[in-house]
């Protein structure tokens, strides 16, 4: 039987070197997550507190750093195009996750939050959305442990449909931005599409996530919680002002690019960090039917957006 302490020091320099692996670039955004995954339910993550708070920063760094690949032209072409897709998709989504978690008799706050994810963009939506409901602790657990899960399946599976599809960059980055829940996602798998798939789906995503204010508040207003508070994310802010540097300062291409690369490598990390929270007890506490909520639903808004997207959505 190995010694606990040896256990414990080799699962934290296997953790370090697969982080290094992820940061330097020899891990690709899936492998990346799913050596995190893997990670998580064979060994123990030896900072689990401390990933998490890391993954987060990491993620809004990532996104302000790939803002300097874009300009301020390419980010309102990219916004317009998919506004009306944006707001078909988030109200059709809330209300028909609400209508499938009734059906199947999911707990009311974990059927909202479940929804509410889906909807606009994952965890950060069940965060504010459960902290003006005033979810309790299995809520939240059991409706980020649904969206974590289909999030790792949309990684993977996104863009090898793409291509089958035979679906065009703008096209791909559009429909990962409306149906992938989770920014990180989103980016890595649209960063495996192409570097215009890229630039929409980051830029559609983000502007999704606004519509997290407009929910939160009308909850409150419903719940009549007048002191929740919704934490504004300023990373999004941050992202058109790196785009804005790029449009007005054009000279400094290489600067602007070795920042775009920074991003990209410690999106990579992100992901491995992402998945190293995936845990055994996590899959264990999602249950049946709050899981089949999800995937009904996460299935709905993909088929229906990727009709929309193909039918519809120019350049």
């Amino acid at each position: 039987m190995v010694n606990p302490g040896i256990r414990q020091v080799g699962e934290g320099i296997l953790f370090a070197g697969l982080g290094v692996a992820a940061l330097i670039g020899w891990l690709s955004p899936p492998l990346a997550l799913a050596l995190g995954v893997a990670f998580a339910l064979t060994l123990n993550n030896p900072i689990p507190a401390f990933s998490h708070k890391l993954s987060k920063s990491l993620l809004q760094a990532s996104v302000v750093g790939l803002g300097f690949g874009l300009n301020l032209q390419a980010v309102w072409l990219a916004g317009r195009t998919g506004f009306a897709f944006t707001v078909a998709t988030i109200f059709g989504a809330l209300l028909l996750g609400l209508w499938i978690g009734r059906l199947l008799k999911v707990e009311s706050q974990t059927a909202l939050l479940v929804s509410s994810g889906t909807a606009i963009c994952g965890g950060s939506a069940i965060a504010a959305v459960g902290a003006v409901i005033g979810a309790d602790k299995k809520a939240m657990s059991v409706s980020l442990a649904t969206v974590f899960i289909l999030n790792a399946v949309a990684l993977f599976i996104f863009p090898p449909l793409g291509h089958l599809l035979g679906m065009d960059q703008h096209q791909f980055g559009l429909w990962s931005a409306i149906a992938i829940h989770d920014t990180s996602s989103v980016v890595g798998a649209a960063s495996r599409y192409g570097t215009d798939a890229l630039a929409y789906a980051t830029t559609v995503k983000l502007s999704r996530a606004l519509w997290i204010f407009p929910l939160a508040l009308g909850l409150a207003f419903i719940k009549h919680r007048k002191s929740s508070r919704v934490a504004f994310p300023w990373f999004i802010l941050f992202f058109l002002v790196a785009a804005g540097v790029r449009t007005v300062c054009p000279q400094g291409v290489a600067v602007y690019d070795a920042l775009q690369h920074a991003a990209r490598s410690a999106l990579v990390l992100t992901l491995f960090l992402i998945g190293t929270g995936l845990s055994r007890d996590a899959i264990r506490k999602v249950g049946f039917r709050p899981m089949l909520q999800g995937v009904l639903l996460w299935l709905v808004v993909s088929i229906v957006s990727l009709a929309a997207v193909t039918h519809f959505a120019r350049p």
